[in-house]
C-alpha cells in the first residue's frame, strides 16, 4: 500500500514535469518497482550497495535513494542541460514508420538507446570499475530499458516521435501525441490494471515476457507504433509524408474507444520493461 501511494504521488508530480519524458515519472517508477520485486535477493542486495554512493553523483537536486529514484534520474538531470545535454540522444532511437527498420542507420556514434543500454550494461557488470561509475550505469540501464518500451521512443513519422502532433486526450485539449503516451494514458493504464502491475510474477509469466535483446525491444516498439498507435491516431492509416517533411495532419483526437483499446498495450509494455530489466540486472549483478 505504501509503495502504491508513493507511485501515485509520483504520478501527480509528473503532471507538472517537462513533456516528452518516456512513460513519465509514474511509468518509469513502476518499471523499476516491477524489476525490484522480481530480481534475485543477491541482486537486490548489490543494488542497495551501489545506491550508497548516491551523493558521489554530484546531483543534489536529483537524489537516487532507491531503484525507483534511479528510474527518473536521467530525466531529472535534464534540468542541467549545460552539464548533461550529451545524454539527450540516448533516450530514443526513432525508426521511420514509413520505411524499413534499420537499426544501424539511426545510431550515430552510439548515441541511441540500444547502444547505451548495452554500454551501461557492460559497465554495470564490470566489478573492477569504481562504484560510482557502476551506479551511474545502473541508473541509465534502469531508465533506458523503460524508454525503449515506449513505442514513440522507437518510431517516428517526421514528427519527432509524435511530439509535433497536437492531440486531445478525450475532451482534454492542449497535449501532443507523445505526451499522451508518456503520462495520462500510462497513468490510467497502470492504476486500472488488474492484477496490479507491481507484484511478483510467476515463472510462466517471466518466461513469456523476459525475452529478447534491446534490438528486439526496439523493433517491438516500432511495430506497435506502425501497426497500432499511428493508425489509431490517424483514422486507420499510417501518416506518410510524400515530401519528407511531415505533410500529414498535425492535429488528432484520442476518443474514449481509442484510449480503451490502448490501455492493454501500455500495460504490456510496462510489464515487459520491468521483467526484462529484472533479467538484465540479475545477469549483471547476481
Amino acid at each position: 500500500m505504501i509503495r502504491r501511494l508513493a507511485l501515485l504521488l509520483a504520478a501527480l508530480a509528473g503532471l507538472w514535469a517537462a513533456p516528452a519524458l518516456a512513460w513519465g515519472a509514474y511509468g518509469h517508477r513502476t518499471v523499476a518497482a516491477i524489476a525490484l520485486d522480481n530480481v534475485k535477493p543477491a541482486t537486490r542486495a548489490r543494488i542497495a550497495v551501489l545506491l550508497r554512493d548516491d551523493r558521489e553523483l554530484g546531483t543534489p537536486k536529483c537524489r537516487v535513494r532507491s531503484l525507483e529514484d534511479a528510474a527518473v534520474w536521467p530525466d531529472c538531470i535534464k534540468g542541467e542541460q549545460w552539464r548533461w545535454a550529451y545524454t539527450s540522444p540516448w533516450h530514443y532511437q526513432d525508426e521511420p514508420v514509413c520505411g524499413a527498420f534499420d537499426i544501424k542507420s539511426d545510431c550515430a556514434n552510439g548515441n541511441c538507446v540500444t547502444a547505451q543500454i548495452e554500454r551501461n550494461r557492460r559497465i554495470l557488470t564490470d566489478r573492477t570499475l569504481p562504484h560510482t561509475q557502476r551506479l551511474e550505469a545502473l541508473i541509465f540501464v534502469t531508465h533506458f530499458v523503460g524508454d525503449i518500451h515506449q513505442p514513440l521512443h522507437g518510431a517516428d513519422s517526421h514528427d519527432q516521435g509524435g511530439n509535433l502532433v497536437k492531440s486531445s486526450y478525450g475532451i482534454v485539449p492542449g497535449k501532443n501525441l507523445h505526451s499522451i503516451w508518456d503520462t495520462v494514458m500510462t497513468e490510467r493504464a497502470i492504476s486500472s490494471a488488474r492484477p496490479t502491475l507491481v507484484r511478483q510474477y510467476d515463472a510462466a509469466e517471466r518466461t513469456r515476457m523476459q525475452t529478447g535483446t534491446p534490438e528486439d525491444w526496439l523493433r517491438e516498439s516500432w511495430q506497435i507504433a506502425r501497426d497500432f498507435l499511428y493508425p489509431q491516431a490517424f483514422g486507420g492509416t499510417v501518416p506518410c509524408a510524400t515530401g519528407g517533411k511531415g505533410e500529414e495532419p498535425r492535429q488528432v483526437t484520442w476518443p474514449e474507444p481509442a484510449i480503451e483499446a490502448s490501455l492493454p498495450v501500455v500495460q504490456q509494455r510496462i510489464e515487459q520493461a520491468g521483467l526484462r530489466l529484472a533479467r538484465m540486472l540479475d545477469e549483471a549483478l547476481a
